[in-house]
């Protein structure tokens, strides 16, 4: 198949991963002159990126690994509805990965993930403002304020020192009593205590909603779709070749943004990086009379729910587990049992619900690989994202796009290279 670039004597680019990171690069591609082929072994937008939240949590700005996840880790894994979980079948498979998680929260390695969590988080609203101007899509972002709850009145001074550490890095919140948050949120139990408030929190209408927008933008302007496996990924100095079971495509450059399935193309290039599957779990219940006014998370419970077209979503869990295996059905019941308590109106009435569990792609240092392929200049990577992938699906599309092209981003790459683990193939032992 001749590539793109010499059918149409314009350059071509194959985006690999059909989520929103892959969605919004395919856009701003296309933005930049190139000819866009999608592929994606799934539908665009039904993987990680349909389950999520649907908020922009830009507050998000410490990696999961630091010192007091470690010190809480022993604790939070022996209950079983926990927010952290490992599953005996799946720990020989994890250790090199937890191994560099523990490595991972020393002070040094906190601080960097920290700013560079930062530089992401504080231009994402801005890059989803552009990226949806550019489709006609404004309405699918809505500035909705958060509320981070507590039940126990002895979490008020975690509060108020939470807020104080955010003001510090430009993040406002502001600390509200139990007779505020009623009018915030009239459905919300009477046993909440206090809140942190953050005025300019932003969430989408409904995460899927937003993919759907977002691919039909992209086929509007000449983007092809091609929904199949990658079996093989070459790349040379002039073209990069893509093998699956329906057709093998030739094209100038590749940008990779198959989140937690990354790892598998990378290692096809010589490269291996310590990326694990995370998998996330939700639960969404349809009721017209039930509903919360903005996303509103539980600093006790360790979970979110937002207000959806879809529904109320709960979203929770880290659980390090691989790509394999079936979802494991108490986590549901969690999820319902802590809904419940916050939003009581769902004890009393019979709610229809929706399950789901996806892949979130997660690196030790909670940092994604926004790279080119130290080998390979037309080959770049976009992924691992973890918790946060449509917070920073838009500002991590423009910072790729940008490396393909030559031009300097406006934040600093270097910490999100792809080589900053020292690791390769034929280290895989080690990563």
């Amino acid at each position: 198949m001749q590539s793109h670039s010499q059918a149409e004597n314009r350059p071509s680019v194959a985006i690999i991963g059909a989520g929103v990171v892959g969605l919004c690069t395919a856009l701003q591609a296309q933005r930049r002159g190139y000819q866009v082929t999608l592929i994606d072994r799934g539908e665009p937008g039904k993987g990680a990126s349909f389950g999520n939240a649907g908020y922009l949590a830009t507050e998000l700005i410490d990696p999961l690994s630091n010192a007091d996840t470690i010190r809480r880790a022993p604790r939070m894994l022996l209950d079983p509805d926990g927010p952290l979980a490992l599953p005996i079948r799946y720990l020989h498979r994890s250790l090199p990965w937890l191994m560099r998680f523990v490595a991972a929260a020393r002070p040094e390695h906190v601080e960097r993930s920290r700013q560079g969590l930062r530089q992401l988080n504080g231009q994402a609203v801005a890059a989803w403002k552009r990226t949806l101007s550019d489709v006609d899509g404004e309405d699918h972002l809505l500035q909705s304020g958060y509320l981070l709850v507590w039940e126990s009145a002895q979490g008020r001074q975690a509060a108020i020192e939470h807020s104080q550490y955010l003001q510090r890095w430009g993040i406002e919140s502001t600390l509200i009593e139990a007779d505020q948050i009623a009018e915030l949120e009239p459905a919300l139990s009477t046993a909440v205590s206090h809140a942190l408030f953050f005025p300019n929190a932003h969430q989408v209408r409904d995460p899927y909603l937003l993919c759907q927008h977002l691919f039909k933008s992209f086929e509007a302007r000449g983007g092809r779709f091609v929904q199949q496996p990658i079996d093989g990924l070459k790349a040379d100095t002039r073209l990069i070749t893509l093998a699956g079971p329906k057709e093998t495509l030739t094209c100038d450059k590749a940008i990779v943004c198959a989140g937690a399935w990354s790892r598998t193309l990378m290692n096809m290039t010589g490269l291996d990086v310590p990326l694990e599957a995370e998998r996330g779990y939700h639960l969404t219940m349809h009721s017209d009379d039930i509903k919360l006014n903005r996303p509103v998370g539980s600093a006790e419970r360790h979970f979110v729910m937002s207000p959806l077209a879809s529904g109320l979503r709960a979203v929770g869990f880290t659980e390090i587990g691989g790509l394999q295996g079936a979802p494991v059905k108490r986590r549901f019941q969690t999820l319902l049992r802590n809904s419940r308590a916050l939003v009581p109106a769902l004890s009393r009435q019979s709610v229809e619900k929706s399950e789901w569990m996806g892949h979130r792609p997660t690196l030790p240092d909670s940092l994604p690989v926004i790279s080119r392929h130290p080998a390979h200049a037309n080959l770049l990577f976009a992924f691992g994202n973890q918790h946060l992938g449509l917070t920073q699906a838009a500002i991590t599309a423009e910072m790729v796009v940008d490396l393909m092209c030559d031009v300097t981003p406006a934040i600093d790459p270097q910490p999100y290279r792809v080589d900053r683990f020292n690791t390769s193939t034929s280290s895989r032992d080690a990563a």
